[in-house]
């Protein structure tokens, strides 16, 4: 019901910055929260960052100072602004939405994009 494009994974040295961008689309869905989360190897996927769509603001607390999550309501398109990027940071980002289909609130994921942060 919700199509998820991500863009933005890359390549980055310690200390540099990456824009991630998520669009969401969709004929049928009320697309609400959208945000970020992170799975390393070995690891549970983790909280990024979220925001709603009256522009509310959650992050965890390794984001917090150095990632900015923001959106573009007309375009259903949320942006994480990452910065002071550390190699414990290398993960695959996938974004994530909720949505109000036909009454009821759905979660959906996009497929993931690598970021790797290394010298």
């Amino acid at each position: 019901q919700v199509q998820l494009a991500e863009s933005g994974g890359g390549l980055v040295q310690p200390g540099g910055s990456l824009r991630l961008s998520c669009a969401a689309s969709s004929s049928v869905a009320d697309i609400r929260t959208m945000g970020w989360f992170r799975q390393a190897p070995g690891k549970q996927r983790e909280l990024v960052a979220t925001v709603t769509r009256g522009g509310n603001t959650n992050y965890s607390d390794s984001a917090k100072g150095r990632f900015t999550i923001s959106r573009d309501n007309a375009k259903n398109t949320a942006y994480l602004q990452m910065g002071s990027l550390k190699p414990g940071d290398t993960a695959v980002y996938y974004c994530y939405t909720s949505a109000l289909v036909v009454g009821t609130l759905e979660n959906y994921w996009g497929q993931g994009t690598q970021v790797t942060v290394s010298s």
